[in-house]
């Protein structure tokens, strides 16, 4: 709270409203262009065991970009992970997870081979 002359001024609630504007604007501004193919890549039902084999082998358990630059035995370098920069990391992930799940549960297949 604020004083001047002798009207007490409450500062956060002029801010709450200010920010509450704010995020209001920015939500309403929000638009992704990539919405359409996340829901579509959700919606894959895997009901087909060479699909599922397909789809476990096609996508891999761990990132294959991340990298150790090693030049006469020294570690000079090292790339992290960059998959997670993929707007559809999420999608993928969930797809294999799928695939693999339709191989356990309702083929009984063991699965190690794929990791």
């Amino acid at each position: 709270m604020l004083k001047t002359n002798s009207q007490p001024i409450i500062l956060h609630t002029f801010i709450n409203q200010i920010a509450e504007n704010h995020q209001v604007r920015s939500v309403r501004t929000k638009f992704d262009l990539l919405r359409k193919v996340r829901q579509w890549f959700d919606a894959i039902e895997v009901d087909n065991p060479e699909f599922a084999k397909f789809i476990a082998k096609l996508i891999p358990a761990q990132c294959p970009f991340e990298r150790d630059i090693v030049i006469f035995g020294r570690k000079i370098a090292h790339i992290p992970p960059l998959c997670k920069f993929n707007p559809l990391y999420e999608q993928f992930v969930g797809l294999r997870f799928r695939a693999l799940c339709y191989l356990v549960d309702e083929c009984g297949e063991d699965i190690q081979s794929y990791y």
